[in-house]
Protein backbone atom coordinates (compact mmCIF):
# COMPACT_ATOMS: atom_id res chain seq x y z
CA UNK A 1 0.00 0.00 0.00
CA UNK A 2 1.22 3.53 -0.94
CA UNK A 3 1.39 5.92 2.30
CA UNK A 4 -1.34 8.01 0.30
CA UNK A 5 -3.57 4.88 0.15
CA UNK A 6 -2.54 3.83 3.79
CA UNK A 7 -3.04 7.33 4.84
CA UNK A 8 -6.55 7.72 3.63
CA UNK A 9 -7.22 4.08 4.85
CA UNK A 10 -6.72 5.06 8.27
CA UNK A 11 -8.90 8.18 7.64
CA UNK A 12 -11.97 5.68 6.67
CA UNK A 13 -11.07 3.40 9.58
CA UNK A 14 -10.81 6.44 12.51
CA UNK A 15 -14.18 7.45 11.03
CA UNK A 16 -15.97 4.69 10.90
CA UNK A 17 -14.45 4.03 14.64
CA UNK A 18 -16.30 7.32 15.84
CA UNK A 19 -19.56 5.34 15.72
CA UNK A 20 -21.45 2.75 13.48
CA UNK A 21 -22.28 4.36 10.00
CA UNK A 22 -25.11 2.65 7.70
CA UNK A 23 -23.61 0.99 4.57
CA UNK A 24 -25.48 4.17 2.63
CA UNK A 25 -23.39 6.75 4.66
CA UNK A 26 -20.45 5.17 3.69
CA UNK A 27 -20.81 4.30 0.16
CA UNK A 28 -21.72 8.20 -0.20
CA UNK A 29 -17.98 9.37 1.78
CA UNK A 30 -15.70 6.73 0.42
CA UNK A 31 -16.87 4.86 -2.71
CA UNK A 32 -14.64 6.00 -5.77
CA UNK A 33 -14.49 5.39 -9.41
CA UNK A 34 -10.69 5.81 -9.25
CA UNK A 35 -8.85 2.68 -9.40
CA UNK A 36 -6.22 4.27 -7.82
CA UNK A 37 -7.94 5.35 -5.14
CA UNK A 38 -10.22 2.40 -3.86
CA UNK A 39 -9.99 3.08 -0.29
CA UNK A 40 -13.40 1.05 0.46
CA UNK A 41 -13.02 -1.46 -2.01
CA UNK A 42 -9.30 -2.51 -0.75
CA UNK A 43 -10.92 -2.27 3.08
CA UNK A 44 -13.64 -4.66 2.13
CA UNK A 45 -10.97 -7.07 0.28
CA UNK A 46 -8.33 -7.06 3.30
CA UNK A 47 -11.11 -7.90 5.83
CA UNK A 48 -10.84 -4.12 7.85
CA UNK A 49 -14.38 -4.03 7.98
CA UNK A 50 -17.19 -5.37 8.86
CA UNK A 51 -20.69 -4.94 7.50
CA UNK A 52 -23.85 -6.16 8.61
CA UNK A 53 -27.18 -6.89 6.99
CA UNK A 54 -26.67 -5.73 3.41
CA UNK A 55 -27.19 -2.43 1.80
CA UNK A 56 -29.98 -1.16 4.88
CA UNK A 57 -27.05 -2.51 7.67
CA UNK A 58 -23.98 -1.23 9.13
CA UNK A 59 -20.45 -1.02 9.15
CA UNK A 60 -17.80 -1.17 11.48
CA UNK A 61 -14.44 -2.12 11.91
CA UNK A 62 -13.20 -5.95 12.33
CA UNK A 63 -11.20 -7.10 14.54
CA UNK A 64 -8.16 -6.81 11.89
CA UNK A 65 -9.52 -2.88 11.38
CA UNK A 66 -9.32 -1.89 14.94
CA UNK A 67 -5.46 -3.85 15.09
CA UNK A 68 -4.51 -1.82 11.94
CA UNK A 69 -5.61 1.23 13.73
CA UNK A 70 -3.70 0.59 16.98
CA UNK A 71 -0.62 -0.29 15.33
CA UNK A 72 -0.70 2.84 13.27
CA UNK A 73 -1.52 4.98 16.22
CA UNK A 74 1.44 3.28 18.31
CA UNK A 75 4.02 4.07 15.40
CA UNK A 76 3.05 7.78 15.44
CA UNK A 77 3.60 7.91 19.03
CA UNK A 78 6.77 6.24 18.70
CA UNK A 79 7.55 9.18 15.76
CA UNK A 80 6.44 12.24 17.60
CA UNK A 81 8.31 10.51 20.48
CA UNK A 82 11.70 10.19 18.54
CA UNK A 83 11.47 13.66 16.81
CA UNK A 84 11.50 15.35 20.04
Amino acid sequence: MSDAHTSLTLQMLEWIQQRPHSYTEVIEAWHSTCPRLCIWEDACAEGLISCEGGVNGLVTLSQKGGAMLMSASRERCVGTISKA
